[in-house]
């Protein structure tokens, strides 16, 4: 697989790989990461349907209170 940068794309990948790696090695990582994290994000989703189907589903006061736990983490 071939990926094409605008010359501004790839001083921006230079300049971020400087410190730790080569900018090969950078892209290679980015993007596995993004596809893991897409693949738990789909099994997320997948997770949450099943549980409203199941009619486990949670009122707004209790999300309210997860987000505030969430955000206070």
């Amino acid at each position: 697989m071939q990926v094409n940068f605008t010359p501004e794309q790839i001083a921006r990948l230079e300049k971020a790989a400087a410190a730790n790696t080569d900018v090969e090695e950078l892209v290679k990582t980015a993007a596995l990461t993004v596809s893991e994290q897409d693949e738990q994000f789909r099994a997320a989703v997948l997770e949450g349907i099943a549980a409203a189907d199941r009619g486990e589903l949670v009122d707004e006061p209790e999300m309210d209170a997860r987000f505030r736990k969430l955000l206070q983490s």
